[in-house]
């Protein structure tokens, strides 16, 4: 009964324990399952409803624990954490895995050709950008101006570093070559993520203690923020373009890919998407979502301040983005 369905459920937070990998793993299953991209506006509005309501200690008639939980993944997987405005639907992490396999598995199959490289490597890092840009840590908007430069900036860079692992290729055997877009994607995201929150670089993310109280913006916390990012972005690639290449240069020398070889795309496709699904969640359980650092590590105004404002808070917490 909905009048049974306790106000104290912390909604605020994952369901399972985030100070592990495996409460993390379960936790961006739910966020980052691709069936998440076909709920219609009216469910997510629904969700996002029920979650405010429910912060406000209005319970739905009927509602269970679990439907509450299912409304606050929905909710989770299509709104930002910190602004929670609606994201672009392909820049969500349920988008990852439909969006991410066509674009991969495109790369992987047409590398050859210097057209198809810089074609393909635009089209990811425009992806990438979007992704990056939908999920940033923090409030603060951004300019058009700034969002332009800032796109410019990272497809640019990270197009005209593949073309110089492209060049690479084609002094290595065969097989090496089938893992260049590997390390061009890993180099690229290096560029494409800085640029992309660069004004998180520049002014900082908004840290709080751990009641949530906002205590200020830190460089710091977005450094540190950035580059587990990029570490996830990373790991997030290694299955999906290291272990498909493997597969299909052993396929492709079978009478039946010689005699079909319309068949190389789908396949590649296919195994990417089944990387995907996995690798996705995991690799952003890496780290929590809520990152944190000793207040030691923040600038030293902010220390200062925090230390006037809030003297007993040593830790602060930061969104750290996906």
């Amino acid at each position: 009964m909905s009048e049974d369905l306790s106000l104290n459920i912390n909604i605020k937070e994952p369901r399972w324990d985030q100070g592990t990998f495996m409460g993390r793993a379960k936790h961006f299953f739910m966020v980052t399952d691709p069936r998440n991209v076909l709920l219609s506006s009216d469910t997510l509005e629904d969700a996002r409803v029920t979650m405010e309501n429910y912060r406000s200690g209005v319970v739905k008639p009927g509602l269970t624990e679990d439907e509450l939980w299912r409304a606050k993944y929905i909710y989770d997987s299509a709104f930002h954490p910190d602004t929670g405005e609606k994201m672009f639907v392909i820049g969500r992490m349920s988008a990852q895995v439909p969006v991410n396999m066509s674009i991969t598995g495109s790369m992987l199959t047409f590398y050859r050709t210097t057209p198809a490289v810089v074609f393909w490597q635009w089209v990811n890092q425009s992806f990438n950008a979007v992704v990056n840009y939908t999920n940033r840590s923090g409030d603060a908007p951004m300019s058009v101006n700034q969002l332009g430069v800032a796109y410019i900036s990272a497809t640019t860079g990270a197009v005209v570093t593949a073309l110089g692992f492209k060049t690479l290729a084609s002094r290595l055997p065969p097989i090496a070559s089938r893992f260049v877009p590997f390390a061009a994607v890993a180099a690229a995201n290096c560029i494409n993520i800085p640029f992309m929150r660069q004004r998180e670089l520049k002014f900082g993310i908004p840290v709080m203690d751990e009641n949530g109280n906002r205590l200020g913006e830190s460089p710091n916390a977005a450094k540190q923020a950035i580059m587990q990012v990029v570490v996830s972005r990373i790991g997030m690639a290694v299955p999906a373009m290291a272990i498909p290449p493997v597969i299909m240069n052993s396929l492709e020398k079978k009478a039946f890919m010689k005699r079909f070889p319309l068949l190389n795309a789908p396949i590649q496709v296919g195994l990417v998407g089944l990387c995907l699904v996995f690798a996705t969640p995991l690799c952003c359980a890496l780290f929590p979502q809520k990152s944190s650092m000793s207040v030691s590590g923040l600038e030293a105004d902010l220390q200062e301040r925090i230390r006037e404002t809030s003297p007993k808070t040593t830790t602060v917490f930061f969104n750290k983005g996906l």
